[in-house]
Protein backbone atom coordinates (compact mmCIF):
# COMPACT_ATOMS: atom_id res chain seq x y z
CA UNK A 1 0.00 0.00 0.00
CA UNK A 2 3.02 2.51 0.80
CA UNK A 3 4.61 1.99 -2.54
CA UNK A 4 1.01 2.60 -4.15
CA UNK A 5 0.37 5.58 -2.39
CA UNK A 6 4.02 6.57 -3.76
CA UNK A 7 3.10 5.38 -7.27
CA UNK A 8 0.30 7.70 -7.20
CA UNK A 9 1.66 10.89 -5.54
CA UNK A 10 4.52 10.55 -8.12
CA UNK A 11 1.82 10.70 -10.65
CA UNK A 12 0.01 13.78 -9.24
CA UNK A 13 3.24 15.94 -9.01
CA UNK A 14 4.40 14.83 -12.49
CA UNK A 15 1.00 15.94 -13.91
CA UNK A 16 0.94 19.06 -11.82
CA UNK A 17 4.01 19.65 -13.24
CA UNK A 18 3.50 19.31 -17.20
CA UNK A 19 0.42 21.58 -16.13
CA UNK A 20 2.62 24.12 -14.93
CA UNK A 21 5.02 23.74 -17.46
CA UNK A 22 2.53 24.27 -20.68
CA UNK A 23 1.81 27.79 -18.93
CA UNK A 24 2.50 29.76 -21.94
CA UNK A 25 4.25 33.30 -21.22
CA UNK A 26 2.79 36.22 -23.59
CA UNK A 27 5.00 39.21 -23.06
CA UNK A 28 3.23 42.55 -23.30
CA UNK A 29 5.95 45.33 -25.07
CA UNK A 30 4.30 49.02 -24.34
CA UNK A 31 4.79 51.54 -27.34
CA UNK A 32 3.53 54.82 -25.48
CA UNK A 33 5.13 58.27 -26.11
CA UNK A 34 6.83 59.61 -28.69
CA UNK A 35 9.32 57.47 -30.98
CA UNK A 36 12.69 57.82 -29.98
CA UNK A 37 16.10 56.47 -29.83
CA UNK A 38 15.43 55.45 -26.42
CA UNK A 39 12.17 53.58 -27.45
CA UNK A 40 13.76 52.05 -29.71
CA UNK A 41 16.61 50.58 -26.85
CA UNK A 42 13.98 49.06 -25.43
CA UNK A 43 12.15 47.40 -27.89
CA UNK A 44 14.99 45.78 -28.58
CA UNK A 45 15.97 44.86 -24.93
CA UNK A 46 12.23 43.87 -24.41
CA UNK A 47 12.00 41.50 -27.89
CA UNK A 48 14.82 39.42 -26.64
CA UNK A 49 13.58 35.89 -26.72
CA UNK A 50 14.58 34.73 -22.51
CA UNK A 51 16.56 31.49 -23.12
CA UNK A 52 14.08 29.65 -20.93
CA UNK A 53 10.89 30.43 -23.09
CA UNK A 54 10.83 28.03 -26.36
CA UNK A 55 7.56 29.53 -27.49
CA UNK A 56 7.21 33.29 -26.78
CA UNK A 57 4.19 35.79 -27.96
CA UNK A 58 5.06 39.57 -27.92
CA UNK A 59 2.07 41.52 -28.05
CA UNK A 60 3.09 45.38 -28.92
CA UNK A 61 0.59 47.48 -27.31
CA UNK A 62 0.52 50.52 -29.27
CA UNK A 63 -0.57 54.24 -27.92
CA UNK A 64 1.66 56.65 -29.95
CA UNK A 65 1.26 59.77 -32.02
CA UNK A 66 4.64 59.31 -33.88
CA UNK A 67 8.30 60.42 -33.49
CA UNK A 68 11.59 60.09 -35.00
CA UNK A 69 11.58 58.04 -38.65
CA UNK A 70 15.06 56.85 -37.90
CA UNK A 71 13.79 54.85 -34.66
CA UNK A 72 10.65 54.27 -35.79
CA UNK A 73 13.25 52.21 -38.55
CA UNK A 74 15.14 50.62 -35.84
CA UNK A 75 11.90 49.34 -33.97
CA UNK A 76 10.77 47.69 -37.24
CA UNK A 77 14.10 46.08 -38.18
CA UNK A 78 14.38 44.80 -34.29
CA UNK A 79 10.45 43.40 -35.12
CA UNK A 80 11.35 41.72 -38.56
CA UNK A 81 14.45 39.59 -36.35
CA UNK A 82 11.85 38.26 -34.45
CA UNK A 83 10.10 34.79 -35.74
CA UNK A 84 7.28 35.44 -37.93
CA UNK A 85 4.38 34.80 -36.06
CA UNK A 86 5.48 35.26 -32.87
CA UNK A 87 4.49 39.45 -32.46
CA UNK A 88 1.26 41.05 -32.26
CA UNK A 89 0.23 44.85 -32.52
CA UNK A 90 -2.43 45.80 -30.08
CA UNK A 91 -3.58 48.83 -30.86
CA UNK A 92 -4.70 50.61 -27.34
CA UNK A 93 -5.69 53.87 -28.07
CA UNK A 94 -3.58 55.02 -31.28
CA UNK A 95 -0.82 54.25 -33.90
CA UNK A 96 -0.16 57.68 -36.21
CA UNK A 97 2.37 58.23 -38.12
CA UNK A 98 5.58 56.13 -37.36
CA UNK A 99 3.30 54.26 -34.91
CA UNK A 100 1.02 53.09 -37.96
CA UNK A 101 4.87 52.06 -39.39
CA UNK A 102 5.47 49.78 -36.30
CA UNK A 103 2.20 48.47 -35.97
CA UNK A 104 2.63 47.51 -39.52
CA UNK A 105 5.98 45.44 -38.78
CA UNK A 106 4.45 42.66 -36.45
CA UNK A 107 2.84 39.72 -37.87
CA UNK A 108 -0.46 40.38 -36.78
CA UNK A 109 -2.83 43.64 -35.94
CA UNK A 110 -5.64 43.67 -33.47
CA UNK A 111 -7.25 46.92 -32.59
CA UNK A 112 -9.40 48.01 -29.59
CA UNK A 113 -12.49 49.68 -29.57
CA UNK A 114 -12.52 53.01 -30.92
CA UNK A 115 -9.39 53.38 -32.04
CA UNK A 116 -7.11 54.64 -35.04
CA UNK A 117 -3.98 53.85 -36.86
CA UNK A 118 -2.69 55.38 -40.47
CA UNK A 119 -1.26 59.06 -41.31
CA UNK A 120 2.47 58.32 -41.61
CA UNK A 121 3.13 61.50 -43.94
CA UNK A 122 6.90 62.54 -43.25
CA UNK A 123 7.27 66.02 -41.98
CA UNK A 124 9.19 69.03 -40.83
CA UNK A 125 8.75 71.50 -38.52
CA UNK A 126 9.48 75.11 -39.29
CA UNK A 127 8.49 79.04 -38.20
CA UNK A 128 5.50 78.50 -40.20
CA UNK A 129 4.31 75.00 -38.23
CA UNK A 130 4.59 71.58 -40.15
CA UNK A 131 5.23 71.18 -43.40
CA UNK A 132 4.69 67.80 -45.27
CA UNK A 133 8.15 66.71 -47.08
CA UNK A 134 8.14 65.96 -50.51
CA UNK A 135 8.53 62.59 -52.96
CA UNK A 136 12.37 62.21 -51.98
CA UNK A 137 11.09 61.72 -48.67
CA UNK A 138 7.98 60.04 -49.06
CA UNK A 139 9.32 57.65 -52.05
CA UNK A 140 11.64 55.18 -49.37
CA UNK A 141 8.70 55.48 -46.57
CA UNK A 142 5.66 53.82 -49.24
CA UNK A 143 8.37 51.26 -50.23
CA UNK A 144 8.88 50.14 -46.83
CA UNK A 145 5.03 50.21 -46.15
CA UNK A 146 4.46 48.11 -49.39
CA UNK A 147 7.27 45.15 -48.61
CA UNK A 148 5.56 45.38 -44.80
CA UNK A 149 2.02 44.84 -46.17
CA UNK A 150 3.64 42.25 -48.45
CA UNK A 151 4.91 40.71 -45.99
CA UNK A 152 2.22 40.16 -43.60
CA UNK A 153 -0.99 40.28 -46.43
CA UNK A 154 -1.91 43.82 -45.98
CA UNK A 155 -3.38 46.35 -49.09
CA UNK A 156 -0.07 47.50 -50.38
CA UNK A 157 -1.97 50.45 -52.42
CA UNK A 158 -3.83 51.43 -49.04
CA UNK A 159 -0.58 51.13 -47.24
CA UNK A 160 1.51 53.70 -49.26
CA UNK A 161 -1.77 55.71 -49.26
CA UNK A 162 -0.82 56.23 -45.53
CA UNK A 163 2.35 57.96 -46.47
CA UNK A 164 1.74 60.16 -49.32
CA UNK A 165 -1.50 62.49 -49.66
CA UNK A 166 -1.77 62.60 -53.36
CA UNK A 167 -2.39 59.43 -54.30
CA UNK A 168 -6.66 58.41 -55.02
CA UNK A 169 -7.19 54.99 -53.70
CA UNK A 170 -10.33 52.96 -55.76
CA UNK A 171 -12.03 49.79 -54.03
CA UNK A 172 -12.64 48.49 -57.47
CA UNK A 173 -14.95 44.94 -58.11
CA UNK A 174 -13.86 42.67 -60.81
CA UNK A 175 -15.35 39.47 -61.42
CA UNK A 176 -16.77 39.38 -57.82
CA UNK A 177 -13.23 40.39 -56.13
CA UNK A 178 -12.23 43.75 -54.66
CA UNK A 179 -9.01 45.17 -55.69
CA UNK A 180 -7.54 48.25 -54.11
CA UNK A 181 -5.53 50.21 -57.06
CA UNK A 182 -4.84 53.96 -57.03
CA UNK A 183 -5.82 56.14 -59.53
CA UNK A 184 -2.70 55.85 -62.13
CA UNK A 185 -3.04 51.70 -61.88
CA UNK A 186 -7.17 51.99 -62.75
CA UNK A 187 -6.36 54.20 -65.63
CA UNK A 188 -3.33 52.01 -67.30
CA UNK A 189 -6.23 49.03 -67.23
CA UNK A 190 -7.49 47.64 -70.86
CA UNK A 191 -10.66 48.52 -71.85
CA UNK A 192 -11.34 44.79 -72.16
CA UNK A 193 -10.10 44.95 -67.89
CA UNK A 194 -12.33 48.10 -67.39
CA UNK A 195 -15.60 46.53 -68.89
CA UNK A 196 -14.88 44.17 -66.33
CA UNK A 197 -15.53 46.63 -63.39
CA UNK A 198 -18.39 46.13 -61.78
CA UNK A 199 -18.19 49.06 -59.40
CA UNK A 200 -15.65 51.75 -58.60
CA UNK A 201 -15.59 53.24 -55.17
CA UNK A 202 -13.09 55.84 -54.14
CA UNK A 203 -11.56 54.87 -50.41
CA UNK A 204 -8.78 57.58 -50.18
CA UNK A 205 -9.36 60.77 -51.46
CA UNK A 206 -6.84 63.19 -53.36
CA UNK A 207 -5.21 65.66 -50.51
CA UNK A 208 -5.91 62.83 -48.01
CA UNK A 209 -4.22 60.62 -45.92
CA UNK A 210 -5.36 56.74 -44.93
CA UNK A 211 -6.49 56.72 -41.59
CA UNK A 212 -8.92 54.13 -39.90
CA UNK A 213 -10.55 53.13 -37.27
CA UNK A 214 -11.07 49.98 -36.01
CA UNK A 215 -14.38 48.97 -37.73
CA UNK A 216 -12.57 50.29 -41.01
CA UNK A 217 -9.13 48.82 -40.56
CA UNK A 218 -11.20 45.62 -40.14
CA UNK A 219 -13.30 45.73 -43.03
CA UNK A 220 -10.59 47.32 -45.48
CA UNK A 221 -7.73 44.12 -44.23
CA UNK A 222 -5.43 45.14 -42.08
CA UNK A 223 -7.04 44.64 -38.47
CA UNK A 224 -7.83 40.58 -37.69
CA UNK A 225 -10.56 41.99 -35.09
CA UNK A 226 -12.21 44.78 -32.60
CA UNK A 227 -11.94 44.27 -29.01
CA UNK A 228 -12.33 45.17 -25.70
CA UNK A 229 -8.57 44.20 -23.80
CA UNK A 230 -6.19 41.76 -24.91
CA UNK A 231 -7.51 39.13 -22.81
CA UNK A 232 -10.71 39.15 -24.92
CA UNK A 233 -8.52 38.79 -28.47
CA UNK A 234 -6.37 35.82 -26.65
CA UNK A 235 -9.60 34.10 -26.35
CA UNK A 236 -10.65 34.78 -29.51
CA UNK A 237 -7.27 33.37 -31.05
CA UNK A 238 -7.77 30.55 -29.27
CA UNK A 239 -5.36 30.92 -26.85
CA UNK A 240 -6.05 29.42 -23.58
CA UNK A 241 -3.55 28.75 -20.34
CA UNK A 242 -1.66 31.76 -20.55
CA UNK A 243 0.46 34.34 -18.44
CA UNK A 244 0.69 37.46 -19.16
CA UNK A 245 3.95 39.40 -18.18
CA UNK A 246 4.51 42.64 -18.99
CA UNK A 247 7.50 43.94 -19.33
CA UNK A 248 8.05 47.91 -18.61
CA UNK A 249 10.97 50.13 -19.04
CA UNK A 250 13.79 49.93 -15.77
CA UNK A 251 14.83 52.92 -14.24
CA UNK A 252 17.83 53.56 -15.96
CA UNK A 253 15.69 53.37 -19.67
CA UNK A 254 13.26 55.88 -17.95
CA UNK A 255 16.53 58.00 -17.28
CA UNK A 256 18.22 57.46 -20.65
CA UNK A 257 14.81 58.53 -22.11
CA UNK A 258 14.61 61.83 -19.58
CA UNK A 259 18.28 62.42 -20.39
CA UNK A 260 17.53 62.48 -24.33
CA UNK A 261 14.34 64.83 -23.86
CA UNK A 262 17.20 67.67 -22.44
CA UNK A 263 20.04 66.48 -24.01
CA UNK A 264 20.42 70.53 -25.76
CA UNK A 265 20.00 71.43 -22.30
CA UNK A 266 22.98 69.94 -20.94
CA UNK A 267 24.73 70.67 -24.52
CA UNK A 268 24.14 74.25 -23.57
CA UNK A 269 25.10 74.21 -19.89
CA UNK A 270 28.47 71.74 -20.47
CA UNK A 271 29.78 74.07 -23.24
CA UNK A 272 29.14 77.53 -21.16
CA UNK A 273 30.64 75.90 -18.34
CA UNK A 274 33.88 75.02 -20.06
CA UNK A 275 33.97 78.45 -21.73
CA UNK A 276 33.74 79.94 -18.37
CA UNK A 277 36.62 77.60 -17.17
CA UNK A 278 38.71 78.99 -20.03
CA UNK A 279 38.20 82.27 -19.21
CA UNK A 280 38.96 81.89 -15.34
CA UNK A 281 42.46 81.04 -13.99
CA UNK A 282 42.60 77.64 -12.75
CA UNK A 283 40.44 74.64 -12.67
CA UNK A 284 37.74 74.34 -10.80
CA UNK A 285 33.57 73.60 -10.66
CA UNK A 286 32.90 75.32 -13.98
CA UNK A 287 35.39 73.13 -15.26
CA UNK A 288 33.84 70.29 -13.49
CA UNK A 289 30.04 70.88 -14.44
CA UNK A 290 30.97 71.31 -17.80
CA UNK A 291 32.43 68.05 -18.09
CA UNK A 292 29.90 66.00 -16.37
CA UNK A 293 26.78 67.60 -18.66
CA UNK A 294 28.96 66.71 -21.48
CA UNK A 295 29.87 63.06 -20.25
CA UNK A 296 25.94 62.68 -19.46
CA UNK A 297 25.10 63.16 -23.32
CA UNK A 298 27.39 61.48 -24.78
CA UNK A 299 26.79 58.50 -22.13
CA UNK A 300 23.42 58.47 -22.66
CA UNK A 301 23.32 58.07 -26.71
CA UNK A 302 26.00 55.66 -26.32
CA UNK A 303 23.52 53.58 -24.08
CA UNK A 304 20.74 53.83 -26.94
CA UNK A 305 22.67 52.93 -29.67
CA UNK A 306 23.60 56.18 -31.39
CA UNK A 307 27.48 56.93 -30.48
CA UNK A 308 30.27 54.30 -30.09
CA UNK A 309 34.00 54.42 -29.47
CA UNK A 310 34.30 57.39 -32.56
CA UNK A 311 32.27 59.77 -30.40
CA UNK A 312 34.03 59.30 -26.78
CA UNK A 313 37.08 59.62 -28.43
CA UNK A 314 36.60 62.97 -30.17
CA UNK A 315 34.95 64.38 -26.38
CA UNK A 316 38.30 62.78 -25.15
CA UNK A 317 40.38 64.58 -27.54
CA UNK A 318 38.44 67.71 -26.89
CA UNK A 319 38.94 67.84 -23.02
CA UNK A 320 42.81 67.03 -23.25
CA UNK A 321 43.03 69.93 -26.13
CA UNK A 322 40.93 72.44 -23.85
CA UNK A 323 43.48 70.87 -20.93
CA UNK A 324 46.36 72.20 -22.78
CA UNK A 325 44.55 75.68 -23.09
CA UNK A 326 44.01 75.70 -19.34
CA UNK A 327 47.29 74.23 -18.26
CA UNK A 328 49.66 74.53 -20.62
CA UNK A 329 49.33 77.10 -23.47
CA UNK A 330 48.87 80.70 -22.31
CA UNK A 331 45.94 82.54 -23.87
CA UNK A 332 43.05 80.90 -25.98
CA UNK A 333 44.18 80.02 -29.36
CA UNK A 334 43.91 77.35 -32.12
CA UNK A 335 44.45 74.61 -28.96
CA UNK A 336 41.41 75.45 -27.30
CA UNK A 337 39.35 76.05 -31.02
CA UNK A 338 40.20 72.81 -31.83
CA UNK A 339 39.34 71.51 -28.86
CA UNK A 340 35.97 72.81 -28.80
CA UNK A 341 35.96 72.06 -32.32
CA UNK A 342 36.04 68.35 -31.89
CA UNK A 343 33.75 68.57 -28.90
CA UNK A 344 31.36 69.84 -31.05
CA UNK A 345 32.09 67.32 -33.77
CA UNK A 346 31.41 64.49 -31.24
CA UNK A 347 27.98 65.75 -30.01
CA UNK A 348 26.56 66.15 -33.63
CA UNK A 349 27.57 62.04 -34.23
CA UNK A 350 26.32 61.20 -30.96
CA UNK A 351 23.15 62.09 -31.76
CA UNK A 352 22.65 60.31 -35.25
CA UNK A 353 23.83 56.88 -36.01
CA UNK A 354 25.52 57.51 -39.06
CA UNK A 355 28.41 59.67 -40.14
CA UNK A 356 27.55 61.04 -43.82
CA UNK A 357 23.81 60.81 -44.84
CA UNK A 358 23.05 57.87 -47.12
CA UNK A 359 21.16 58.92 -50.57
CA UNK A 360 18.19 56.69 -50.29
CA UNK A 361 17.37 57.35 -46.95
CA UNK A 362 16.63 61.94 -47.15
CA UNK A 363 15.35 61.32 -43.64
CA UNK A 364 19.31 61.17 -42.16
CA UNK A 365 20.36 64.30 -44.01
CA UNK A 366 17.13 66.18 -42.76
CA UNK A 367 18.54 64.91 -39.43
CA UNK A 368 21.92 65.97 -39.64
CA UNK A 369 21.04 69.33 -40.55
CA UNK A 370 18.83 69.52 -37.41
CA UNK A 371 22.03 68.18 -35.39
CA UNK A 372 24.14 70.75 -36.58
CA UNK A 373 21.95 73.65 -35.33
CA UNK A 374 20.89 72.12 -32.31
CA UNK A 375 24.64 71.55 -31.74
CA UNK A 376 25.44 75.25 -32.99
CA UNK A 377 22.41 76.67 -30.70
CA UNK A 378 23.74 75.17 -27.95
CA UNK A 379 26.78 77.00 -28.16
CA UNK A 380 25.91 80.04 -29.33
CA UNK A 381 23.69 79.76 -25.59
CA UNK A 382 26.19 78.44 -23.88
CA UNK A 383 27.91 81.92 -24.81
CA UNK A 384 25.72 84.15 -23.73
CA UNK A 385 25.11 81.89 -20.35
CA UNK A 386 28.92 82.21 -19.90
CA UNK A 387 29.29 85.53 -20.59
CA UNK A 388 26.26 86.41 -18.00
CA UNK A 389 27.84 84.32 -15.32
CA UNK A 390 31.67 85.95 -15.99
CA UNK A 391 30.32 89.50 -15.44
CA UNK A 392 27.61 89.14 -12.96
CA UNK A 393 27.18 86.00 -11.29
CA UNK A 394 30.95 85.45 -10.55
CA UNK A 395 31.68 88.77 -9.19
CA UNK A 396 28.87 88.50 -6.38
CA UNK A 397 29.58 85.01 -5.24
CA UNK A 398 31.82 86.80 -2.19
CA UNK A 399 28.54 87.52 -0.96
CA UNK A 400 27.38 83.81 -0.64
CA UNK A 401 30.45 82.18 0.47
CA UNK A 402 31.13 81.99 3.90
CA UNK A 403 33.49 84.26 5.27
CA UNK A 404 35.18 85.60 7.78
CA UNK A 405 34.82 89.20 6.31
CA UNK A 406 35.84 92.54 7.48
CA UNK A 407 33.09 94.48 9.52
CA UNK A 408 33.97 97.53 7.65
CA UNK A 409 35.28 98.44 4.31
CA UNK A 410 37.65 100.37 2.69
CA UNK A 411 35.38 102.49 0.78
CA UNK A 412 36.49 105.79 1.96
CA UNK A 413 40.51 104.78 2.39
CA UNK A 414 42.57 106.54 -0.13
CA UNK A 415 45.61 104.68 0.82
CA UNK A 416 45.64 102.92 -2.45
CA UNK A 417 46.11 106.75 -4.69
CA UNK A 418 49.71 106.56 -3.33
CA UNK A 419 50.70 103.56 -4.95
CA UNK A 420 48.50 104.33 -8.29
CA UNK A 421 49.83 107.70 -8.19
CA UNK A 422 52.81 106.87 -9.27
CA UNK A 423 51.47 105.74 -12.39
CA UNK A 424 49.06 107.53 -14.39
CA UNK A 425 46.88 106.99 -18.11
CA UNK A 426 48.60 106.86 -20.95
CA UNK A 427 51.78 105.05 -19.75
CA UNK A 428 53.57 102.29 -21.03
CA UNK A 429 54.66 99.49 -19.17
CA UNK A 430 55.98 95.96 -19.94
CA UNK A 431 54.15 92.95 -18.46
CA UNK A 432 55.93 90.74 -16.10
CA UNK A 433 53.31 87.76 -15.66
CA UNK A 434 50.75 85.95 -17.60
CA UNK A 435 47.66 88.87 -17.72
CA UNK A 436 44.62 86.26 -17.35
CA UNK A 437 43.11 88.66 -16.65
CA UNK A 438 45.36 90.12 -13.83
CA UNK A 439 48.85 89.70 -13.16
CA UNK A 440 51.83 92.40 -12.72
CA UNK A 441 53.29 95.06 -14.87
CA UNK A 442 56.84 96.63 -14.64
CA UNK A 443 56.53 100.60 -15.70
CA UNK A 444 58.82 102.90 -14.71
CA UNK A 445 60.80 100.54 -13.03
CA UNK A 446 58.13 99.85 -10.52
CA UNK A 447 56.27 96.90 -10.56
CA UNK A 448 52.07 97.18 -10.35
CA UNK A 449 49.03 94.87 -10.11
CA UNK A 450 47.53 95.29 -13.22
CA UNK A 451 43.94 94.15 -14.31
CA UNK A 452 43.18 93.58 -18.58
CA UNK A 453 39.40 94.10 -19.50
CA UNK A 454 39.00 90.10 -20.29
CA UNK A 455 41.90 90.02 -22.85
CA UNK A 456 45.01 87.27 -21.79
CA UNK A 457 47.80 89.08 -22.24
CA UNK A 458 51.36 87.08 -22.73
CA UNK A 459 54.19 87.75 -20.43
CA UNK A 460 56.79 90.37 -22.53
CA UNK A 461 53.96 92.03 -24.34
CA UNK A 462 53.73 96.04 -24.10
CA UNK A 463 51.19 97.50 -22.25
CA UNK A 464 49.45 100.52 -22.22
CA UNK A 465 47.59 101.59 -19.06
CA UNK A 466 43.59 102.94 -19.85
CA UNK A 467 42.25 103.73 -16.46
CA UNK A 468 43.06 104.21 -12.90
CA UNK A 469 39.90 103.67 -10.53
CA UNK A 470 41.52 103.39 -6.76
CA UNK A 471 44.17 100.63 -6.60
CA UNK A 472 43.16 99.03 -9.65
CA UNK A 473 45.21 100.15 -12.84
CA UNK A 474 43.51 98.92 -15.85
CA UNK A 475 45.61 97.98 -19.39
CA UNK A 476 45.49 96.85 -22.58
CA UNK A 477 47.91 95.96 -25.29
CA UNK A 478 49.62 98.71 -26.61
CA UNK A 479 48.21 99.42 -30.03
CA UNK A 480 51.22 98.97 -32.70
CA UNK A 481 50.55 102.38 -34.50
CA UNK A 482 52.09 103.87 -31.50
Amino acid sequence: MAACGLFLSFIVLNNAGLAHASVRKIYVVPVSGMVDPGMAAFIKRALETPPDDQDPLFIIEMDTFGGRVDSALQIVDTLLSVPEGKTIAFVKNKAISAGALIALASSRLVMRKNTTIGDCAPITYSNEGPKMLGEKFQSPLRAKFRALAKRNGYPETLAESMVTAEMVVYAVEMEGKTIYMDSQAFEDLSQAEKERVSSKKTIVAKGELLTMDDTEAFELGFSRMSVDNIDEMLRRMEIENYELIRIEKSWSEALVRFIGGITPFLLMIGLAALYVEIKAPGFGVPGIIGITCLALVFLNQYFVGLADNTELLLLILGIILLGFELFVIPGFGITGIAGLLFIGAGAILALQDFVIPDPSLPWQAELLGNNILQVLGALFMAILVALFVLRYLLPKLSVVVEGPYLGTTLKDSHADSVEAGRAKIGDIGIAMTLLRPSGKVKIKDEIFDVVTEGEFIKKGILVKILEIKGNRIIVSRKPEDE
